[in-house]
Formats: structure tokens, C-alpha cells, sequence
């Protein structure tokens, strides 16, 4: 009887392990990345699309897929999380393997049919430590671990946007930043320095870190494309880009 229930255990642990989507412990990828999305109520609903369409069509984009083919695994593994206040964080994708275009295809596709939430005040701390969390439960292992940051305004809510960075470098994460440099209003504190240089200063850190600056919502899209290349690639290059 023994014999034959860790037999039919171990039939329903292989037939498990071949659903699709399904993550194999510890499988190794190039890069573990977390997409970190702003959605503080400066963003409207019209930058909230093309904020979202940006991130679709920069991962399913041809350039992407073959920059993350060419890495010594040929594989990211990526998670897709929107924040805004201390209050509220939420993982909108699970953690997905994409190796392949139609992997990428099928992510996209995915996130174009994730419900997208707007509220109030803007914590890039409270998205970092959340992101942290996140990179601490992928079922994958990355040779790096990456945060991506993207928002359009400095940090009004939380604990101080540094302590949080400085906690998420001591654990060998990068964080990279893609602010949108625009004219809506930040709901609290006021901008002191340009919001690139804010980034630069008080959010990105990690060995090769860099940050590409939207000039607009509208070309959002561009510098999350130009950003995945050289995330992926790990390459090294000016701290800070536009597009």
C-alpha cells in the first residue's frame, strides 16, 4: 500500500511539473526583473494606457527577445508590479519565464488583460521593499537581480526612498529608474531638483546602475524598450539616458 501511494505521489508531482507556466525550482535565468509601475493618481487614464502599452509592446518587441536570447541561459525571468502609496502594493503578473518570442507574446498579451488600479499618494520606497520581496519568493535563481522603477513623481509617502534602496543594495539588488519627466501635479512634496536628477541621486544604486528618462508619456514606450536591452544585456553605459 506504502509502495503504491508514493508511486501515485510522485505521478501527480511529474504531471505537475508539465503545466504550462509552471516554474521548476530554482531554475536558472540571466536576470530575475522586476517591473515596478507607478500608479499614483498623477498618472491619468490616458498615460495609464500608454504606460501599460509600453510596457507590452518593449517585452514582445523583436530587439528584446533577441537580446535576452543572447545571454549565457538564453532567459529572464519577470514580474510585473504596480504601486503608489505605503499602503499599496500588489504582483499584477506572476513571476514568468520568457526565453522565446512567444513567450514574450504571451506575456504582453497577459498584462493587456490585468485589471489596473489608480490611487493616491507616491511611496518608491514602499515599491522598493515590496520588489525585494518579490525577488525573495521568485521561483527561479538569477545570476542578477534587478528592480525597474518607473514613475512620474518623487516619494510623498513611506520611509525615506534612500533606506529603502540602501537595504535592497546590501542584498546584492541593482535598481535602475525610469522617471517620465512631465508637468502633472505630485500631490505633496514639491519637486526641488529636476526629477531625473532626483532618480539618480535618491533611487537608482548597484553596480551598473543607470536610469533612461521619458521625455513624455508618449515616449514611454521607446525608453522602456531601450531600458529592457541594456537591462537584460547587462551592459554598462552613461548613468543616465533620455529618450
Amino acid at each position: 500500500m506504502r509502495r503504491r501511494s508514493l508511486l501515485a505521489a510522485g505521478g501527480l508531482a511529474a504531471a505537475a511539473a508539465l503545466l504550462p507556466g509552471r516554474a521548476r525550482a530554482e531554475e536558472a535565468v540571466d536576470v530575475l526583473l522586476v517591473l515596478a509601475v507607478d500608479v499614483s493618481r498623477s498618472i491619468d487614464e490616458d498615460e495609464a494606457r500608454l504606460q501599460r502599452e509600453g510596457y507590452r509592446a518593449a517585452m514582445s518587441d523583436p530587439k528584446v527577445v533577441e537580446a535576452l536570447q543572447g545571454g549565457i541561459l538564453g532567459a529572464i525571468a519577470v514580474t510585473y508590479v504596480e504601486w503608489a502609496g505605503a499602503e499599496y502594493q500588489r504582483q499584477v503578473l506572476p513571476w514568468q519565464r520568457i526565453g522565446s518570442q512567444a513567450e514574450a507574446n504571451r506575456w504582453s498579451d497577459m498584462l493587456a488583460e490585468a485589471p489596473r488600479a489608480s490611487l493616491s499618494w507616491t511611496s518608491i520606497s514602499a515599491g522598493i521593499d515590496f520588489s525585494v520581496r518579490m525577488l525573495a519568493e521568485a521561483p527561479f535563481e538569477g545570476t542578477r537581480r534587478v528592480i525597474d522603477i518607473s514613475g512620474d513623481g518623487v516619494n510623498n509617502s513611506g520611509g525615506p526612498v534612500e533606506a529603502a534602496r540602501d537595504a535592497a543594495l546590501a542584498q546584492g539588488i541593482v535598481i535602475n529608474g525610469l522617471p517620465i519627466m512631465n508637468d502633472n501635479p505630485t500631490f505633496g512634496r514639491r519637486l526641488s531638483i529636476p526629477l531625473d536628477r532626483y532618480y539618480a541621486e535618491s533611487v537608482i544604486g548597484g553596480a551598473g546602475a543607470f536610469l533612461v528618462a521619458a521625455e513624455s508619456f508618449e515616449s514611454f514606450g521607446v525608453a522602456v524598450r531601450r531600458k529592457l536591452i541594456r537591462e537584460i544585456a547587462g551592459a554598462g553605459g552613461p548613468v543616465m539616458n533620455y529618450a
